[in-house]
């Protein structure tokens, strides 16, 4: 059975799925529709991505997608570890502005979900991170966001000092959550 915890942010939550090992390795059924269906997320998933990142302190994100093209995620690491952040990004839900940074490593096994209206980043705390994800939506240039990974209003502790971080060209540029234009509105179910 599958352990679900609940974080701070009631739509973002833990999964562990159970493995079962002995000499020969493991097995571990590490996706169930029914498990997410009964923790309340009935969402499809139509894509699996799988990323890799060779360095220590390389930082992915925060990225969202707006509607129509809006993504829920569903994220695990398979090699390594990372700290993994989700940021409710909603305009007018109580928790807007919030995160909730949670290790995923080979060794914890932990996944989490990060539903559609958050935004989602992840920064590798070992070497050779191997990082898979479950989409809800397929990717799209035009409807992609992104929030610059220090931003202070966020108050993110990624695990690492920052003079450590490895990023992208285009994530470097990244705007805080406060001058963003396209945001989700809370409670919008378009």
């Amino acid at each position: 059975m599958t352990e679900i915890q609940e974080t701070r942010l009631p739509e973002v939550k833990i999964f562990t799925p159970r493995k079962f090992g002995d000499e020969r390795g493991f097995f571990s059924e590490v996706w169930n529709k029914n498990v997410l269906d009964a923790a309340g997320i009935a969402d499809d998933f139509v894509q699996d991505n799988h990323a890799y990142s060779a360095e220590k302190g390389t930082v992915r994100g925060l990225h969202y997608q707006l509607d129509p093209k809006a993504q829920g995620k569903l994220v695990r690491v398979i090699r390594g570890a990372v700290m993994d952040v989700a940021v409710d990004i909603r305009v007018g839900s109580p928790t807007f502005g919030e995160h909730v940074a949670v290790e995923l490593s080979a060794e914890n096994w932990r996944q989490l979900w990060v539903p559609a209206g958050f935004a989602h980043g992840y920064c590798t705390l070992t070497e050779n991170v191997e990082f898979l994800y479950k989409v809800t939506n397929d990717y799209s240039p035009a409807h992609e966001g992104g929030i610059i990974w220090n931003d202070p209003a966020l108050g993110i502790n990624w695990g690492l000092p920052s003079d450590n971080i490895l990023l992208s060209d285009k994530d470097k540029i990244l705007l805080p959550l406060a001058e963003q234009i396209d945001l989700f509105t809370y409670g919008d179910k378009s």
